[in-house]
């Protein structure tokens, strides 16, 4: 008891000599105190920690007498009782479908998107739309702790602004698919409108442009050619939906002779700058093209199971050495945001399947709803970890309540008793989005409510 009253008292002197500014170099911000999880490789865990951040650059982690000898901060953020780790990486979603949570549930994948989601898009997509809806997935997204996401959707111009304006970190795909949707008629005007959001944005600090044709069911050779060829002319990555369902793989084999990843291989598509997701229905013949072609990975237990989709080879891909991150998908089939639900599935339905509780330990899944994920996109130099040199992506997760107590170890908490809504700070780029659950960068009650006055014209549109 005396050791930790002292500890709390040392952290207190530290905490307002970093905020005097008396001694060091200057840091914009620093995070101090509670537990840090740095993700590094040595899997560090400094407990106090502090973290360092100038402008948008981790400068240092390290114990807080440490930090406070080297740098004096603009502004701190106390995190005593808390556990500091990296931000979370939602390696697939389509942020605006949050606008259709709960419109149809509890159906297989091809009657839930040709029955129920495709109509209702046609009746409801546009700019407005996707604005609204985008500023609500992201207010959820930056509540629950993730601070890259990766996204497939239409006018992703949009979702762009959208997530520059909130501060948050986006690897955006423009969508290309077969029919006529609200921003393209015409596969043809889908790679033009990729083409121009790509070029619109140029090289911006926290969005990545991408190019995202459907899937390879719902485009032609020629289109999907097209896309990887958009990519790779434009430096961009290329999202895409994979063997979700067996239905995909089986009719895959009657037209083309192989599987969905095997085609796709054998018309060129695949590039090192692929994110897959769901990749479900693969053999391992398929998860060594992904291997060879540095494919990344977005695992999405939630969806895949809400949708009776199947489980994906987590297991395997893991010892193949493929890059594998986690994913929601949309809120439409998920239905949330929820990083930290993600990935306690994640690891329940790894234990499930293989019949083996020590498969998909806390440490290995959450290090796939971060560093993993962070290489699944490309983006490990960058993100995923909390090591010198990278973004300042992370967030401060609180640990007092009943369900938190007690707590042995942090990071079984993490995974197994912890949740969005316990996330307490979320930072970006080395800006505070959320502190102490006050937003900074978004008007929750006027997001709520733009969403809110959009769903009436959704159940007009779709008759509910």
């Amino acid at each position: 008891m005396r050791a930790q009253t002292a500890m709390i008292v040392a952290l207190a002197i530290g905490a307002v000599l970093v905020v005097s500014g008396q001694t060091g170099r200057p840091a914009t911000l620093v995070v101090v105190g509670g537990t840090v999880i740095t993700g590094d490789p040595a899997g560090r865990i400094l407990s106090p920690g502090a973290v360092a951040i100038g402008g948008a650059e981790i400068l240092a982690v390290d114990t807080p007498d440490a930090i406070h000898s080297r740098y004096r901060a603009t502004e701190t953020v106390m995190a005593r009782d808390q556990i500091v780790m990296p931000g979370l990486v939602n390696t697939h979603t389509h942020a605006p479908m949050v606008m259709y949570r709960g419109l149809a549930d509890d159906l297989p994948l091809m009657e839930w998107l040709e029955q129920y989601i495709f109509p209702a898009e046609a009746g409801t997509v546009s700019p407005e739309f996707v604005r609204v809806g985008t500023r609500l997935a992201l207010l959820e997204m930056i509540e629950s702790g993730t601070t890259t996401f990766a996204d497939m959707y239409y006018f992703e111009e949009e979702i762009a602004k959208a997530t520059r304006e909130a501060g948050m970190r986006g690897m955006l795909g423009q969508t290309i698919i077969r029919f006529p949707v609200a921003d393209a008629k015409t596969p043809a005007e889908g790679l033009a409108r990729a083409e121009a959001f790509i070029k619109a944005f140029g090289r911006d600090e926290l969005i990545v442009r991408a190019v995202a044709p459907h899937a390879m069911y719902t485009l032609d050779k020629e289109t999907l050619v097209a896309s990887a060829e958009l990519g790779r002319r434009l430096r961009a990555p290329v999202l895409i939906h994979l063997a979700e369902t067996a239905e995909e793989v089986r009719n895959a084999r009657q037209v083309h002779h192989m599987t969905p990843t095997g085609y796709l291989d054998a018309i060129g598509f695949w590039g090192p700058r692929s994110v897959v997701a769901h990749g479900v229905w693969v053999d391992d013949d398929d998860i060594q093209i992904l291997k060879r072609h540095r494919v990344g990975v977005s695992h999405n237990p939630v969806s895949n199971m809400k949708l009776a989709s199947g489980t994906a080879p987590t297991l395997k891909y893991l010892a193949a050495g493929v890059a594998l991150g986690l994913g929601t998908d949309g809120a439409a089939s998920n239905n949330d945001l929820d990083m930290f639900e993600t990935m306690k599935q994640a690891a329940l339905l790894a234990k499930l399947s293989a019949g083996d509780p020590t498969k998909i330990p806390a440490r290995t899944a959450l290090e796939l709803a971060t560093i993993g994920g962070a290489r699944a996109l490309g983006l490990e130099q960058a993100i995923g970890s909390l090591e010198v040199g990278k973004r300042a992506d992370l967030i401060v997760i609180g640990t007092a309540s009943a369900r938190q107590t007690p707590l042995y170890d942090p990071i079984s908490h993490l995974l197994y008793a912890s949740r969005g809504t316990d996330v307490r700070t979320t930072i970006v780029n080395g800006k505070i989005l959320m502190k102490d659950r006050q937003l900074r960068t978004l008007d929750a009650s006027q997001v709520l409510a733009d969403a809110r006055r959009l769903s009436v014209k959704v159940r007009e549109a779709v008759g509910r």
